[in-house]
């Protein structure tokens, strides 16, 4: 089977335009998590979010549909995050060999808000509406395809990457994220009263809630390794689901557990093989809890754990790819990032949650993730030659 490489990455935050600029505000312990006032177009009372500034946005995006093309916020975040990881990259976005691949959950749904629902508009809300003019700006000749799988998304598009470079269909594949917080969004996560009233606290236990973030993310995958510098594998990834409810995770973590040992058996490694884990860590009840079982399930209690809601709250459709992205310089840094907000443990298993930044010794990290409709998925990513 052929070895799939990150050859490129970007993040697009609150906390900067670049992986280096987002990695630097992670050790300094920056969060871009912020109380935001009520406000008649977003929720009617105070909430804390890290949201894209305006100010940001104008600055990043001034040069996106200069030609004419009307893309809207969602469709610039993408473009822009692309166009960064493409800068170094050696790959031709535009070659045949390459596939573009687009990560969701909300999209453009926003524009339901302020415009009147037509034909038209239910065309441009669509997924595939945004991935084709992304291909169009960039050229690609292939048909992009669109991942939207709740809050695996980010891993699933990963995950599909990998295997359509591995079938030997591209050389190619330039994954991206992105998912933007309007009125729609967040009133649903706030009518599951799943909203933090604070900046939430991953793993701990007083934690009672998520905080949602603005983001896009773009890994850069191929066949062929990176010409300089530490090389960085997608070595395997599995997704599993545990048909328990709509909205609440399995209350076993077996589910997730069966992703986790099919991602560790494709890539070739036992549970003592994992150095640390990246993961999903809400910083709800039940998922947290879930996943220090699913963990325990694994035999990896002992292993360093961090979760980075406390830094960018929850990116939905880019979350996975964002924290992807940290996994991989964390490994090539040979440092781990802290939970903020964890300070006692709340869940029933036990779990080694990291506290503070640290130094380790790292080869091989986890990545999980799970979501609505009862999905989960395991990434294994590896350093080596």
């Amino acid at each position: 089977m052929k070895d799939v490489f990150i050859i490129s990455d970007n993040i697009v935050s609150t906390l900067g335009c670049t992986t280096g600029e987002n990695f630097v505000q992670l050790t300094n312990g920056v969060t871009g998590i912020v109380q935001h006032p009520a406000s008649s177009n977003t929720s009617p009372q105070p909430f804390y979010a890290s949201l894209i500034k305006n100010e940001q946005e104008k600055k990043w995006f001034a040069d996106t549909g200069k030609n004419g093309e009307q893309y809207t916020k969602f469709e610039k975040l993408l473009i822009f995050s692309i166009s960064n990881a493409l800068q170094n990259a050696t790959i031709d976005i535009s070659d045949a060999e390459t596939v573009l691949i687009i990560s969701s959950t909300k999209g453009n749904i926003g524009l339901l808000e302020t415009a009147n629902m037509s034909g038209e508009l239910k065309d441009r809300i669509s997924l595939h509406a945004s991935a084709k003019l992304i291909a169009h700006h960039f050229q690609n000749k292939n048909l992009p395809v669109v991942v939207s799988n709740a809050c695996i998304s980010g891993l699933t598009a990963l995950l599909t990457g990998k295997r359509l470079i591995e079938s030997g269909q591209y050389k190619h594949a330039v994954v991206a994220g992105a998912d933007l917080i309007s009125a729609f969004v967040l009133s649903g996560f706030q009518s599951f009263q799943a909203i933090s009233e604070q900046r939430c606290k991953p793993f701990d236990k007083d934690r009672n809630g998520i905080n949602l973030g603005e983001a896009a993310a773009t890994i850069i995958l191929s066949c062929n390794k990176n010409t300089s510098g530490t090389q960085v594998k997608l070595m395997g990834g599995a997704v599993s689901n545990d048909a328990n409810h709509i909205s609440g995770p399995s209350r076993s973590g077996q589910e997730l557990c069966i992703a986790i040992n099919k991602a560790l058996k494709q890539s070739g490694l036992i549970a003592a093989g994992i150095d640390f884990i990246s993961a999903h860590g809400t910083a709800t009840v039940y998922n947290d809890e879930m996943e220090a079982k699913a963990f325990s399930l694994a035999g990896m209690e002992a292993i360093p754990v961090n979760s980075l809601k406390g830094f960018y709250g929850h990116t939905l459709g880019a979350a996975g790819i964002v924290e992807s992205v940290i996994a991989i310089q964390s490994l090539k840094k040979e440092m781990m990032i802290p939970t903020i907000g964890f300070l006692e443990s709340g869940v029933s298993k036990p779990i080694n949650v990291c506290k503070s930044l640290v130094r380790l010794t790292a080869t091989h990290c986890l990545k999980t993730a799970s979501g609505f409709g009862g999905c989960n998925a395991a990434l294994v990513f590896g350093k080596g030659s």
